[in-house]
Order: structure tokens, then sequence, then C-alpha cells
């Protein structure tokens, strides 16, 4: 039977082979695939292609991806900018933007106001820490900052030459402002930890130099959060007193961050508001603090505030003891002197017994002077007077009656000097040198 590509049940004919014999390496050929039997299959007509629609997404999709995306790959990055467009507002929080030449990154601090010590201001180059986030609201990438620092310098040190120029530009360290120290207060007022070494170095330093003082001591914390609010307060509270003359403020060494409650702008503003004038005592003499520049005295340490506060009674006591003895001898000097100044002007002023003669005929000579001339004066007088009278004589109308003229008069005394001022049958007064007369107009002529 002729072989075909597909399996029959009859076999081809072919040797058989002995069974223990190993048939020669030759090589395997593959039997051949078998044929795939295809069913007839009966095809369609062609459908229409459909296009599948885009997936769209919405703003806040978008949003929250772009967001996941910064989450992710920037949380808790470092970056170093420049301080742009900063603004402060009434929240305490902190808004800005870091830029350098090419770019610029908005940044937000929280409660920056409280956790910075120093003034941010624009063109501030900064190191800052935090997460790079978007704001979904505005669809805005910014960093939320956890922490920065200044490049290059201390938070701290800006912080204190920000302060320093700041309060220099308001006049709170103007010489005219500070208040001298009374020489001899009576009580002494000391705000400082009540438990560090400066109380005590004040307070042995102003018992033995001026034992019997009073002091009051109001206890701060001088150090950590909120020390500076707390010196400012006890400065207030003891400037509410009338029987303290001077305060000592301050506290031993330390860092610049130990030092901080005295570089607050809290204490330097009630140590220049005090009417009590202030000697700060910060730290060791290569320390400088913002109270240091504001207090009406700086000194170098606790120790050396309490001794500029008072002086040593026994220097006092001895300069006393001094000064009485020189009053003394000064006052022996000026009785000397005057005794002697006595002595040298009776010696240059005559006697004056010897000197009363003279004095006593010069009066004469001036008494029978001053007789004489007074006696011309008054003859030249008489003989003017006299003269003035007979012209007066000569002058008057009583003379000129004498003549023998009279003086007509109306009844109310008018002199008549016209017969037209008359009347007839009316009465007038005649005066004459020697008497009156009185007498009846009958006629007048013109």
């Amino acid at each position: 039977m002729q072989q075909t590509g597909f399996t029959f049940d009859a076999q081809p004919e072919k040797e058989p082979e002995a069974p223990s014999k190993k048939p020669a390496k030759k090589p395997v050929k593959k039997a051949a695939p078998k044929p795939v039997v295809k069913k007839p299959v009966d095809i369609p007509a062609k459908a229409p292609v459909v296009a599948k629609e885009p997936h769209i997404f919405t703003v806040s999709e978008i949003t929250s991806a772009v967001k996941g995306m910064f989450d992710r790959n920037f949380s808790d990055v470092w970056v170093v900018g420049e301080v742009s467009n900063f603004r402060n507002p009434k929240s305490r929080h902190y808004y800005f933007s870091l830029k350098d030449e090419n770019s610029q990154l908005n940044a937000v601090m929280f409660n920056g106001s409280g956790r910075i010590k120093f003034d941010l201001v624009d063109g501030l180059e900064l190191v800052c820490r935090g997460n790079v986030t978007v704001y979904a609201a505005r669809g805005q990438y910014q960093i939320i900052i956890d922490e920065c620092h200044p490049k290059g310098k201390g938070a701290l040190q800006l912080a204190f030459e920000q302060l320093k120029k700041k309060l220099e530009e308001a006049g709170l360290f103007s010489k005219e402002h500070k208040k001298p120290i009374p020489y001899l207060p009576k009580k002494i007022g000391v705000v400082t930890s009540p438990t560090g070494a400066a109380v005590r170095d004040i307070i042995h330093v102003l018992t033995r130099r001026y034992p019997g003082i009073e002091i009051l001591l109001y206890p701060a914390k001088v150090q950590g959060e909120g020390s500076g609010a707390e010196v400012a307060h006890a400065i207030d509270e003891l400037n509410k007193r009338d029987d303290i003359d001077v305060l000592i403020v301050g506290r031993g060494g330390g860092s610049l961050e130990d030092l901080w409650a005295f570089n607050e702008e809290v204490t330097a503003r009630a140590i220049f508001n005090s009417r009590i004038p202030v000697i700060s005592a910060v730290g060791h003499e290569i320390d400088f603090t913002i109270a240091d520049f504001v207090a009406d005295v700086r000194a170098p340490t606790p120790s050396a505030a309490a001794e500029i506060a008072v002086p040593v009674m026994q220097d006092l006591k001895k300069s006393i003891h001094d000064r009485r003895r020189q009053l003394v001898l000064a006052l022996q000097n000026r009785v000397v002197h005057g005794v002697n100044e006595l002595t040298r002007l009776k010696q240059r002023i005559p006697d004056p017994r010897k000197i009363i003669p003279d004095f006593i005929q010069r009066v004469d000579g001036y008494r029978e002077r001053l007789s004489f001339s007074a006696n011309v004066m008054i003859e030249k007088q008489e003989k003017s007077i006299s003269a003035f009278m007979d012209n007066l004589k000569h002058l008057s109308p009583l003379n000129i009656l004498e003549k023998g003229y009279a003086v007509v008069q109306k009844d109310d005394g008018a002199v008549v000097k016209d017969v037209a001022a008359l009347a007839v049958n009316e009465g007038v007064d005649l005066v004459f040198h020697k008497g009156r007369a009185v007498a009846k107009i009958s006629k007048i002529s013109k």
C-alpha cells in the first residue's frame, strides 16, 4: 500500500530489527508534524472599527498626582536660595520666595516668628530644610520649611546684629538717655537666677564692700525659652517700687545661646524704659549683649557690677576722716591768713586820732563857704522878687483904679466892656479902688 501523510492501522513494510543489537548512531530525524485538519468556517461580513475614548482627568486628579510625585521624591530636602518677596502677616506665618539667578521657589514657614531668632529680609541668603509639595488650592508647588539658617553666618549672630542695628537706629543706645548711678544707694535690686553663681558673687561683694546694704532679689529665669520675658517682667515689677535706687541685671558666663535672654528686644525695651538706673552684668568681660548697650552702665562681670554699685565703707570712712582733717587745716590757715592781712592793713592805715583835727578844720572851712554862698544867693533872690512885685503892681488893675477908674460888673460878675451889654433900668455893680457901689442904668448912649 502506498504511504500517505496520515496515520493508518496498516504499517509500512520494513526489515525487522534484532532487539539485542544497538542501532548505529545516526542523525535523529524529527517526525514530520501531523497535519492539522481545519474545519470549514463561515466568515461573516466585516464589522465596523470603533475608536477607544481617552481617559479624562479632573484638575484635582492631576494636582493630586503631581503632589504625590513631589511627596515621594522631594521629601526632607535641603535647598539654598535668596529671600525675595518676604511677607509677614498677622498670623505669624512667613511667606516668601527662594530664588537664584535662574529660578525661584515659593516657600512657607509656619509660625516663623517663634521658630527663628533672626529677622527675614529680602536679599538674605538661606539654607533651608523642608518638604516640597503642591498647594492644591492654587496649583503651585512650594517648599514647607522646617528649619533654616543664614548661609555663612550663625542664626543667633545674625539676629544679634539685626536687633543691635534696629535698636541703635531707634536711639536706645544714645548717651543722652543714660542715667547716673547714685553714689550711696540705700537699697539695690538684683534680677538674676536665684541658684546661679552670679547672685552669690553679687551678694558677697555688696556685703563685703558696704555691710548693711539692703538687697532685694527678684528671681528670674535667665536661660531657655521665655527667659527674656521673665527678665523684662522682673525689671518692670521692681520699677513699681519707690525704695529701689539701682538695679543689677545679669547672669554668669556662657555661650551666645545661653546669654540670649539678654539679647531679646523685650529685655532691651524693659531696661530702656526703667526709671531706675540699670547696671548690666552679663557673662564675662569678653561677652557683649544687647542689654550692655542699652543699660546705663555696663559691668564686665556680676562681681564688677556690685563694685560699681556701692563704694567700700572703710574707704568711705577714711575719706571722710581725711576730708575733715583737711577742712580743719584749711580753716586754721584761713584764720592765720586773716590775722596777717588785718595786721598788714592796720600798718597801712594811719591813726585816726591824728587826722581828726584836720578833718574838723576842713569841715569848718566848708561850713563858712557854704554860709556865705547861701547869703549871697538869698540877697539875689530877694532883689529879683522885689523887681517882679513892682512889675506886677504896675500892671495890676487895682493900680489903675487907684487913679480914679472903676469897673462895671453885672449881677453875675461879668465885666461890662460894651454898653450894648446893658439895658435901661438894669442894675450894675461899680468896683472902685476902695469899696463898691450899686447903680441903675437910666440912659444908654452909643
